[in-house]
C-alpha cells in the first residue's frame, strides 16, 4: 500500500507543508514526518551552537557560531592547511582537519599528500564544544556524544570533514520535503535551489532550469526531474527505507550509465521516521520498541551510504555523500504541544517522561553520526544549527535557549524550514562540500 505523503509529521523538519498532506515534517522530540508512517522526519535539537546569521526563524539545531556567520550570504571557510597525511575517504582524497592534518576516512580510494603520516579511520578527531557556543547556557545544553565516535569536524563547525570533494560532473538530490521544498516558501527558496546555484559556480555545472527548482505539490516531488547536471529524486513523506529496494529514490537517480560520473550526493532524511516513532512512544509503544525502530530507521542510512562507497569500482570517477542529521521544533525540550498546529501532523499528546523522548533523539542523531565517520562521508549539524530557532526560542529553561530575540525557522506546518532555515540549510553544506 503506498504511504499517504503525511502532512505535518512535526518533529524533525524534514518537511510536511503546511495544513494538507506533507511528506515529512519536523517536530520537536521527533519532528516531522507522514503522519501515517512509522517513523519521524526530524530530531530533537539538543546541542550546538547557533549560527551567527542576523535574522532567521527558530529553530533546534544550533550549529556553531561560524555557521551562522555565513548562513545570510552564503559565504564558507575554506579549508584548512597544515601537515598533510595519507588518507581514504568515502570517495578520493584526503581529509583536512581543523588542526590541519590530514587523516584518513574511508576505504574507497586513497590518495596521499606530503607531510606527517597518520593511521586510522578518522585521524585526529576535532572536538565538539564548539556545537555549544551560540548557547547562553552551554553547561547546561543537551550535548550529543558525538566524539564517541572519532569524526573530524570542520573547521567552520558546520559539519564534518571527510572528503575532499573536488571535480563534481553531476549532483544527485534524495530525502524528503525539505530537499524538495514546500510551500508557502517559493522554488528560488528551497535549499536545493540555493545549493544548485552555488554549486554551477563551483564546479561550472550546466545549471538546472527555473521549472526544477519548483515543487508539483501533486506528487510531491520536484517539478522537473532532471535539468542540467541536476536531478531530485527526494519525495514528500519519504523516510530511510525509500533509499533503497523496495523504495525506489537510488534506482530512480542513478541509472547504470550514470555510475561513471564523479557524482556528488545530497540528502536531509530521517525527520519522517521520527515523528513516526514519537507519535508510537505517545500512543503507548514500549520505550525499547521505539528505541529499536529508531536504531532500524537509522541502519537504513548506513545501509545507504555503504551502497555508494563500499565498491570503488561502482563509481570509478568518485562518489561524495553528504547528508543532514535530524532537527526538531522543540528547542531540545520534547514539548510536542509547543507548536501551534502541532495536532494536524497527529502530535496530539504530549510523551509522559519528555527525557525519554529527548533521550531517543539524541540516540538516533548520534547514530547519524557514526555512519559518518564509518563511511567516511560527511554530516552536516542541522539539528544543532536549528536548535533554539524553534517554538521555544523564548524559554530561557529550554536546553538550546540563545537569549531574546531570536528568529523562528520553522514555518506554520511546524516542521519545514522558513525561507531563511533553506538559507541556514544550504550554508551548511556549501561549507562541507567547501572544505
Amino acid at each position: 500500500m503506498p504511504r499517504p505523503a503525511g502532512l505535518l509529521a512535526l518533529l524533525l523538519a524534514v518537511g510536511a507543508p503546511a495544513c494538507g498532506e506533507t511528506e515529512d515534517a519536523s517536530a520537536t522530540a521527533p519532528t516531522s514526518g507522514d503522519t501515517s508512517s512509522s517513523t519521524g522526519e526530524d530530531t530533537l535539537g539538543t546541542s550546538g551552537q547557533e549560527p551567527t546569521t542576523t535574522d532567521g526563524p527558530v529553530t533546534e539545531t544550533g550549529g556553531s557560531e561560524g555557521a551562522t556567520d555565513s548562513a545570510t550570504d552564503g559565504t564558507t571557510t575554506g579549508p584548512t592547511t597544515g601537515d598533510a597525511t595519507t588518507s581514504t575517504t568515502g570517495t578520493t582524497s584526503p581529509v583536512t582537519s581543523t588542526d590541519g592534518t590530514t587523516s584518513t576516512t574511508s576505504t574507497s580510494t586513497t590518495s596521499d599528500t606530503t607531510g606527517d603520516e597518520t593511521t586510522g579511520t578518522t585521524g585526529e578527531p576535532s572536538d565538539s564544544d564548539c556545537l555549544l557556543e551560540g548557547f547562553a547556557n552551554p553547561d547546561t545544553a543537551l550535548k550529543l556524544d558525538y566524539d564517541q565516535f572519532g569524526p573530524i569536524i570542520g573547521s567552520h563547525c558546520k559539519g564534518t570533514n571527510h572528503q575532499d570533494i573536488t571535480d563534481i560532473e553531476r549532483v544527485v538530490f534524495l530525502g524528503d520535503s525539505v530537499t524538495v521544498g514546500t510551500p508557502p516558501q517559493l522554488g528560488d527558496d528551497y535549499y536545493r535551489s540555493k545549493l544548485a546555484d552555488v554549486l554551477v559556480d563551483r564546479f561550472g555545472l550546466t545549471p538546472p532550469n527555473a521549472l526544477w527548482k519548483q515543487a508539483n505539490p501533486i506528487d510531491g516531488v520536484a517539478l522537473v526531474k532532471e535539468s542540467g547536471d541536476f536531478v531530485s529524486c527526494s519525495k514528500w513523506g519519504a523516510r530511510t527505507d525509500d533509499f533503497l529496494p523496495p523504495g525506489n529514490q537510488v534506482d530512480d537517480c542513478f541509472p547504470p550509465d550514470m555510475f561513471d560520473k564523479r557524482t556528488l550526493v545530497i540528502t536531509t532524511m530521517g525527520g519522517n521516521d521520527i515523528a513516526a516513532i514519537a507519535k508510537d512512544g505517545a500512543n503507548g509503544m514500549p520505550l525499547d520498541e521505539v528505541k529499536a525502530n529508531a536504531a532500524e530507521a537509522a541502519d537504513l542510512l548506513r545501509q545507504t551510504a555503504h551502497w555508494f562507497v563500499d565498491d570503488p569500482a561502482k563509481f570509478p570517477n568518485g562518489v561524495f555523500l553528504v547528508f543532514a542529521n535530524v532537527y526538531e521544533f522543540t528547542d531540545g525540550t520534547a514539548d510536542l504541544m509547543a507548536c501551534p498546529a502541532a495536532g494536524l501532523g497527529g502530535f496530539d499528546k504530549p510523551w509522559q517522561n519528555p527525557a525519554e523522548l529527548i533521550d531517543v533523539m539524541v540516540g538516533f542523531n548520534e547514530q547519524f553520526m557514526s555512519v559518518a565517520v564509518e563511511t567516511g562521508t560527511d554530516m552536516i549539524f542541522m539539528l544543532e544549527n536549528f536548535c533554539g530557532h524553534g517554538f521555544k526560542a523564548g524559554d530561557p529553561s529550554a536546553p538550546c535557549y540563545r537569549g531574546p530575540g531570536q528568529q523562528n525557522w520553522f514555518d506554520l506546518t511546524c516542521i519545514h524550514p522558513t525561507a531563511q532555515g533553506h538559507t541556514v540549510i544550504a550554508d551548511l553544506f556549501t561549507a562541507v562540500i567547501d572544505e
